[in-house]
């Protein structure tokens, strides 16, 4: 995949409304990896959570709302507590299933759910499947 980095792509309203979502700088990422090597929930994950920053930093809205990975995070906050840039990594990634949820489009349909599925699936998956209903 050829990406091309320009100011336009860091300026883009994409990017810009993650940023206010999250109350985050993307840009004070240097990609050092920290908050990878800790999250318990990377080996489910399709992209890294430093790849999501990254992708976010390249304003890849598309690769970036249809990974998995922004799904997968349990909001543990371990890679916030481990970025060395104090990024809240945890408040990115919420962003974009906010960014999501706001257009009603959920990895899960809670309501197609088994009582079985939904006893395994983690509460703050539900919680978030939850939030697209309240407003």
């Amino acid at each position: 995949m050829r990406i091309n980095i320009s100011r336009k792509t860091i300026r883009d309203p994409f990017v810009q409304k993650v940023e206010e979502l999250s109350g985050q700088n993307l840009l004070a990422c240097y990609q050092c990896g920290k908050c990878s090597a800790g999250c318990p929930a990377v080996d489910d994950m399709d992209i890294l959570p430093n790849q999501i920053i990254r992708y976010a930093q390249l304003g890849l809205k598309d690769e970036l709302l249809e990974s998995r990975a922004i799904w997968v995070c349990a909001s543990c906050m371990t890679c916030n507590v481990r970025c060395p840039k104090g990024i809240n990594i945890a408040e990115v990634i919420e962003a974009l299933r906010q960014l999501l949820l706001r257009k009603r489009k959920d990895h899960v349909e809670i309501k197609e759910l088994t009582t079985a599925e939904k006893e395994d699936v983690p509460p703050i998956a539900l919680i978030s499947c939850f939030r697209k209903f309240t407003s």
